[in-house]
């Protein structure tokens, strides 16, 4: 069903990447698309792209298709920082209001809300809680839990800002659960999907979510440098813009009319010049992959592919962190019985790229890998670690 090939997937020839949870190899679709565009614009500047300047549209419409929403909820951003501070910076805060957070949430979406400190909002930070009883022993973050965020959320309680997937364990929030606890209380769920999008499932307005911020050179395999916001209508009416430029106002090309007349949909948070060259890549990366595969289709795939991995690990060489179903992620940790970045650097010398955070060594393969592939890298994991 899925089209695997090289011709694809070209980073294939080069080695076995297992890191789509740091900076993937882009997909050959986005490679060209980006190509083609910088290449009218070497030619001619100005003259060779009007036929590009139907871009944006088509990537709200093709954004809104992968999250099951409306075109005028999406918005193009830089990255996942970009995105949390704009709704960070101008939600509607209170002295006195407080940000549920998680003390190991990755710094884009950490340091966004505690800037909101100097406004006299509160941040509470969940404690790491380990679901996972018999690996208590272990120093490195496994995940934050419902019964301590039921337990902090107050009447104060303005927002919930989580990952999706959180970068260092993989542990998973439970999206529908979270978000209807959120609107049960009319608290705004913000999510950073950075670690999601591409792999998991996620449709913000099933689950009740008010924002998802993503960039797009993880699991969506795109450029480096660029991402998309999804916000609700409702949430968006709440946000203050604190980013204007001449993409702001409803007035368009119309730059002496200096009106003070911004979009209220998602082009409110699209301020100024776009990378172009990006929204070329990510449109013909979201026709070739995620447009054309499900993504419920996906996530089956990385996750059987992560079990073909776990089936020839050696478990007295590695101890997996293996999360209940509704909590895994395209993220598969494990921590080696020896230094796990040596460890990762000695697989590395045999062409197969993982990452270390703390004491995991991420596994993170995406669904264009096979079996072949998993069982090589399993095999190559266990030589290494048998090393004195």
């Amino acid at each position: 069903m899925f089209d695997k090939s090289e011709k694809a997937f070209p980073a294939k020839k080069n080695g076995l990447f297992l890191a789509h949870c740091a900076i993937s190899p882009m997909q050959q679709q986005a490679k060209e698309a980006a190509q083609g565009f910088l290449e009218a614009m070497a030619d001619g500047g100005i003259r060779g792209l009007p036929p590009y300047f139907k871009l944006l549209p088509r990537f709200h419409q093709k954004c809104a298709r992968l999250f099951r929403t409306d075109s005028t909820n999406i918005s193009s951003i830089h990255n996942t920082a970009e995105g949390m501070c704009l709704i960070a910076n101008g939600y509607p805060f209170q002295p006195g209001d407080e940000i549920i957070s998680y003390i190991h949430e990755f710094p884009s979406n950490h340091y966004p809300w505690r800037l909101q400190e100097k406004r006299g909002v509160k941040v509470v930070l969940l404690g790491d809680h380990d679901p996972l009883g018999s690996l208590s022993g272990t120093l490195s973050p496994r995940g934050w839990s419902m019964e301590e965020l039921e337990m902090k959320v107050s009447s104060k309680t303005r927002i919930i800002a989580l990952s999706h997937v959180q970068f260092t364990s993989g542990y998973t929030a439970d999206l529908k659960k979270l978000g209807l606890f959120c609107k049960e209380r009319n608290i705004d769920l913000v999510i950073d999907g950075a670690q999601s999008v591409g792999c998991l499932p996620l449709y913000p307005e099933e689950y009740n979510v008010a924002a998802v911020a993503v960039s797009s050179w993880k699991w969506l395999m795109g450029p480096f440098g660029a991402g998309l916001l999804y916000t609700s209508a409702e949430f968006r009416d709440k946000i203050e813009v604190t980013m204007v430029g001449s993409a702001s106002m409803q007035q368009g090309l119309e730059y002496l009319d200096h009106t003070w007349n911004p979009h209220v949909d998602g082009r409110k948070f699209e301020y100024s010049t776009l990378s172009w060259e990006h929204l070329a890549a990510l449109n013909g990366l979201l026709d070739a992959v995620f447009l054309r595969y499900s993504m419920e289709d996906i996530r089956m795939e990385v996750l059987r592919l992560q079990d073909v991995f776990l089936r020839y690990l050696d478990p007295d060489l590695f101890v997996p962190l293996l999360f209940p179903d509704v909590h895994r992620s395209g993220i598969l940790a494990i921590i080696p019985k020896m230094n796990a970045q040596k460890l990762v650097e000695n697989v590395g010398q045999r062409g197969i790229v993982a990452t270390v955070r703390s004491e995991y060594i991420r596994i993170a393969p995406h669904f264009y890998l096979g079996d072949e592939d998993m069982k090589r890298a399993a095999e190559c994991f266990n030589r290494e670690a048998e090393k004195k």
